[in-house]
């Protein structure tokens, strides 16, 4: 791997750490706070949001664990790495939103039953205000992480924080109809609404995790691209027999060239090292393997129709 992709990686998962320790700050912070809360006001719907951030500390302390391990280099034991850690908490991530979710309707459907006014009212305000304050810087700051690195397990954990901040959102107007205006059945259908969203989050986590863990093809535009590129050296006449996947940060290609079948074997390497450095500077720290064929004689490609 080259000096500049070696330092992309480095870069990368430095950004990737530092986002998932200020998930972990935040979201204790944030548990802290709407604990007093919900006991000051026994808002249902500020339980929603205290048991969503509290599913949150749990998912931001499993993404630190799972990019840690991610990051961790290959060895014997592991040929391709650890990426495929991160789609692993993915997956437990969604579970643990489902679950989340479910408690949070049948809370609801018995505050329905049963209304209780809210208490403290005021102090329950003041503590969303801030809890939402802080759940935009860090949704902010974690896009860019997302932007620059990719990682699925950052990107999961903005997913949560986009929820926390619905579900902050919605404890807010929730505490200012029922409080204020005396409208007891907002408190609990606002919940129910936050539990659909926290429901939507982890369906979207869980498909994206599941999609790794199954080595899905990278999407159509990217395969059109690596093919692009390995097709822009003059002396490759087609490329065929193109595989793909990604896990974590790592980028997995294989393809075959279809050269010039009286070329020289070191003419052949030396084509094939010069793809795969143009692929490796598109694809920073990925791993491509390349096999040549002999134009014309390359097999059938595989039909998935």
């Amino acid at each position: 791997m080259s000096a500049e992709n070696s330092g992309h990686l480095q870069r990368a998962a430095g950004l990737m750490k530092r986002a998932a320790i200020a998930s972990v700050g935040v979201s204790l912070f944030l548990v802290a706070i709407k604990a007093f809360a919900y006991f000051a006001s026994h808002s249902v719907a500020m339980l929603a949001s205290l048991a969503d951030s509290a599913l949150d500390l749990f998912t931001a302390s499993l993404n630190l664990l799972a990019i840690r391990q991610s990051l961790t280099p290959a060895d014997a034991e592991h040929r391709f790495g650890h990426g495929k850690a991160e789609p692993l908490a993915g997956l437990a991530q969604g579970a643990f939103i489902t679950a989340s979710a479910l408690f949070l309707v049948i809370q609801a459907v018995n505050r329905i039953l049963a209304p209780e006014p809210l208490d403290h009212s005021v102090e329950a305000l003041v503590v969303m205000c801030v809890a939402i304050f802080c759940a935009i810087l860090l949704i902010l700051y974690e896009r860019r992480v997302v932007a620059k690195t990719g990682s699925l397990a950052v990107e999961a954990d903005q997913t949560h924080y986009l929820g926390d901040l619905a579900t902050n959102i919605g404890v807010v107007l929730a505490l200012v109809l029922t409080a204020y205006m005396g409208w007891t059945l907002a408190d609990p259908l606002i919940a129910m609404v936050v539990a659909c969203v926290m429901v939507f989050a982890a369906f979207r986590v869980g498909r994206q995790s599941f999609h790794q863990l199954m080595d899905r093809e990278l999407p159509d535009e990217e395969r059109a691209r690596i093919r692009r590129i390995a097709e822009a050296h003059d002396a490759v006449r087609n490329v065929h027999d193109l595989k793909t996947r990604a896990a974590g940060l790592s980028t997995f290609i294989q393809l075959h060239l279809a050269l010039d079948p009286e070329m020289k074997l070191r003419d052949a390497h030396q084509i094939s090292d010069a793809v795969e450095k143009a692929l490796q500077h598109a694809y920073p720290g990925a791993d491509v393997i390349i096999h040549q064929d002999p134009a014309g004689l390359e097999p059938l490609p595989p039909d998935f129709s």
